[in-house]
């Protein structure tokens, strides 16, 4: 509950106040921020109104469904606060992800819903796919914006419905909203499912960005192999079995645990796409005979740039995102919201956000070292730290109100002694 929260919580809520029009508002911002970060194990409003002392599930889903406050701007909020510390800022030159992530939901009467990829699970499910925007700057990571994918059979005209909007197309959009800003990124981060899209790619060469995307190993690109009188087009899984063992050089990737990888990279045409690009072909393993993992790269950059080592570690901050996906998911309920039309599932993943950038904020700013041993390098680490601050401010306050705590447990049918 917020009156057991660290000072920093309230400090960190009244930085909103501005975007809710009435007392109640800022109440249920702070009951709802306070539930997400709280020790609930789920994170839906049952259970964070079950675990709030002087909450009711009404208030709170009245506050989600119904009250009127924008989360666009609640959003827009929350990165200026980012920008005006020197530790928070996004640094310039930071990669911009461009990702998505699908969760199941059963039923056909949420917002978006069909069936389709789920990444949680590993196959085609009845859910739901955000698609989200990310800045990471080699320091930190930052959530920028999400837009929900609705599936065309969740749409009253399929495909031809005005409000069915392709996933590269709502990509592009996230691209135009962080641009709009005056964040300008050093690169665009993208998989598969978006690097194989062409026309996307043309457009944002058009923004003059440079993007490096994961591609598929059946695209084809125009290239002169041994035999060829002149370039003709092949599949790229094709040309990579042409290539000398000399041609792929070991390069470290810094990750959390680093790896070893082996990459080559050769200049192509593509069908539709003006001037020349570099592809990028990584390998687990010394030799494609040994490999049992092979990776496909394409990018803008410039040849003097777009060197293998350039690539590949550049692309490897792209892992940052599925690290966020895990711990947004895992401690702060981004999927476990109790509502099934659009503006409410968006206000929920924008108040999650909120509570992540909290977390990230107190990190940097060094509001959670009192708090723990650690060197809270990860979000991890500085999400357990707050925990435990709030874990000892609960104890302390039910200590001096335990008649309120002993009311609320007497409330949801059980007993305090």
């Amino acid at each position: 509950m917020p009156e057991a929260m660290p000072k920093f919580f309230e400090s960190w809520c009244s930085k909103f106040d501005d975007d809710f029009q009435t007392t109640a508002q800022r109440r249920n911002f702070r009951h709802y921020l306070a539930g997400l970060l709280g020790e609930s194990s789920r994170k839906n409003l049952w259970a964070m109104t079950a675990n709030t002392v002087s909450v009711s599930y009404h208030s709170m889903y009245n506050f989600l469904h119904d009250s009127p406050w924008n989360a666009d701007k609640l959003n827009e909020r929350r990165l200026s606060i980012l920008a005006e510390t020197r530790q928070t800022r996004i640094k310039p030159g930071f990669d911009l992800i461009i990702d998505d992530s699908g969760h199941r939901k059963s039923g056909a009467s949420t917002a978006g819903v069909g069936r389709q990829y789920i990444g949680q699970i590993g196959k085609i499910d009845n859910g739901i796919v955000m698609v989200t925007s990310h800045a990471h700057d080699g320091i930190k990571g930052i959530p920028l914006d999400v837009n929900l994918y609705k599936h065309a059979t969740s749409l009253p005209e399929g495909k031809e419905d005005p409000d069915f909007t392709k996933k590269p197309d709502l990509a592009l959009a996230l691209i135009d909203r962080c641009l709009a800003r005056g964040l300008q990124p050093g690169s665009v981060l993208l998989d598969a499912g978006y690097g194989n899209n062409g026309p996307l790619l043309v457009e944002i060469e058009k923004r003059d960005l440079v993007y490096v995307a994961a591609i598929s190993k059946s695209r084809r690109v125009h290239y002169k192999m041994p035999g060829d009188k002149e370039r003709t087009k092949h599949r790229l899984d094709d040309v990579a079995k042409t290539l000398a063992p000399d041609s792929f050089q070991p390069i470290t990737l810094p990750l959390e645990k680093p790896r070893t990888v082996w990459v080559a990279t050769l200049s192509v045409y593509l069908p539709k796409m003006s001037g020349k690009k570099i592809i990028a072909i990584q390998l687990n393993a010394p030799t494609i005979e040994e490999a049992d993992e092979i990776d496909y790269y394409i990018t803008n950059a410039p040849p003097e740039q777009a060197t293998a080592g350039w690539i590949a570690q550049t692309y490897s901050k792209r892992n940052w995102v599925e690290v966020f996906y895990r711990e947004a998911k895992g401690w702060l309920g981004i999927t476990e919201y109790e509502v099934r039309d659009e503006r409410s599932i968006y206000r929920h993943w924008i108040l999650v956000f909120t509570a992540y950038t909290l977390i990230i904020w107190q990190q940097l700013t060094g509001g959670l070292r009192r708090w723990s041993t650690e060197s809270l390098d990860t979000f991890g680490q500085a999400y357990k730290a707050f925990r435990t601050a709030v874990e000892c401010l609960l104890v302390r306050w039910i200590g001096q109100h335990e008649e309120v705590f002993a009311a609320h447990r007497s409330s949801l049918g059980l007993i305090w002694v």
